[in-house]
């Protein structure tokens, strides 16, 4: 398992990282993002190249300041060069066909400086019957989907939480199930069950997704279990603008925002939910994906 880009031929200079001021209040604070970047496809032209679009992306991201990135289809071109381009950032995935650069990365990007990776604590599984198994699938699932985990600890504050980052199926409506299934309980089985979690993705499902109404706990059981999941998660975005309808994140480059919300930030219950947003003012867009953006702070566990 690799914190970097395995094979990626260029090389950072590793600086001793910067001072981070203390958080008194013992709160931790996260400003998350989900970007499905969509992957380089050769029949994109002009300003949906992936050349053309690399710029503004990395501009975004830079406007955007997240500490946490999740980020799909990214192939490993892709993830070397948004990485070669954001010196703050540290990046944790692999290919999903091999475990290793083959095939879209669901990859993490991570502040460097403001947290420290706990490398005992990593690493991806395939959504499939054999989720250990590089380039796995089943379920009625045509590509390999995989989820990236990661526990990072925060240096202001001494506190750990999980980051997971998802892409699911955008045919099989049974395999989004099964990855709901899968996802929770890897989440109840994490080392440090006291921490929070963070779960950002592509989930190709809306909101009313039986696959997302059982991980946001609103639900009772799906096939294959007999309960429903008692740790639920929450929706950033839908907690604050459940009533609004222009919330379209897949927008086939058509730049519009109603309807189609795939794209999603959930996060452990008990978090203040500052602020979530789909991030759609960037002209030509970056993606065929709006990225969306959630701030969440999560209380002292202090007496």
């Amino acid at each position: 398992m690799m914190i970097c880009l395995s094979g990626c031929q260029r090389r950072r200079v590793f600086e001793t990282p910067k001072a981070v001021p203390v958080r008194e209040d013992g709160a931790l604070e996260l400003r998350l993002m989900s970007f499905n970047v969509r992957y380089e496809n050769p029949g994109d032209r002009e300003s949906r190249s992936w050349r053309k679009r690399v710029v503004g992306a990395v501009s975004m991201i830079r406007r955007e300041r997240p500490d946490v990135i999740g980020i799909q289809e990214a192939l490993h071109g892709q993830a070397a060069d948004l990485w070669a381009s954001l010196p703050d950032y540290e990046f944790f995935g692999v290919g999903r066909d091999d475990g290793k650069m083959a095939g879209e990365y669901a990859g993490i990007f991570y502040q460097r400086d403001r947290f420290e990776p706990d490398s005992t604590d990593c690493g991806t599984f395939w959504l499939s019957d054999t989720p250990e198994k590089e380039g796995s699938k089943s379920w009625g699932n045509e590509i390999p989907r995989v989820a990236a985990w990661l526990r990072l600890v925060d240096r202001a504050t001494g506190r750990g939480f999980y980051v997971m980052n998802t892409h699911w199926d955008h045919r099989n409506q049974p395999s989004r199930e099964r990855a709901a299934l899968l996802i929770a309980r890897r989440i109840d089985a994490r080392k440090h069950a006291e921490e929070p979690v963070a779960l950002v993705g592509d989930f190709n499902s809306m909101e009313n997704n039986p696959g997302l109404i059982y991980l946001t706990g609103r639900s009772g059981p799906l096939a294959g279990s007999t309960q429903a999941w008692s740790h639920g998660l929450a929706d950033t975005y839908q907690s604050l603008h459940a009533a609004e309808k222009n919330r379209r994140t897949l927008h086939f480059w058509s730049g519009r925002r109603d309807g189609l919300k795939v794209d999603h930030i959930l996060v452990s219950k008990g978090a203040r939910i500052a602020s979530a947003e789909i991030v759609s003012q960037d002209k030509p867009e970056v993606s065929d994906h709006f990225p969306v953006t959630a701030r969440v702070i999560f209380p002292s566990t202090r007496p």
